[in-house]
């Protein structure tokens, strides 16, 4: 498989990680739409939510639930966006699930 984000989590492609458990690990975004631009990537690879398995609702309910225990941390104590794009309408540029954590400033309303 040649995807950027399973050789990420693998780590043959250096990336600082600013969490990481069992499930995912989350990484700054090299093109930061926001102060604050994190990526949250599931270990298991699977391309977007249509891909997803039953026992990856789980998984990703667990990633949410965790990216809101760590937000504060992460410098998004005033609020934050999370964004998972889906398909080339939506500019998904790596086939692999992963949600848009930004925040640290107010953000536009024209994503909402």
């Amino acid at each position: 498989m040649d995807c950027i984000f399973c050789k990420i989590v693998k780590g043959e492609i250096p990336s600082p990680r600013v969490y990481e458990d069992d499930d995912f690990i989350v990484i700054r975004d090299i093109a930061p739409q926001a102060k604050y631009h994190y990526l949250a990537i599931p270990k298991k690879h699977f391309a977007d939510v249509t891909e997803m398995a039953d026992e990856d609702v789980l998984l990703v309910g667990r990633i949410f639930k965790k990216i809101g225990e760590i937000a504060d941390s992460l410098g998004l104590s005033g609020g934050f966006r999370l964004v998972s794009n889906k398909g080339a309408d939506a500019m998904q540029s790596v086939p692999h699930l992963h949600i848009h954590i930004l925040g640290g400033e107010k953000m536009s309303d024209k994503m909402c």
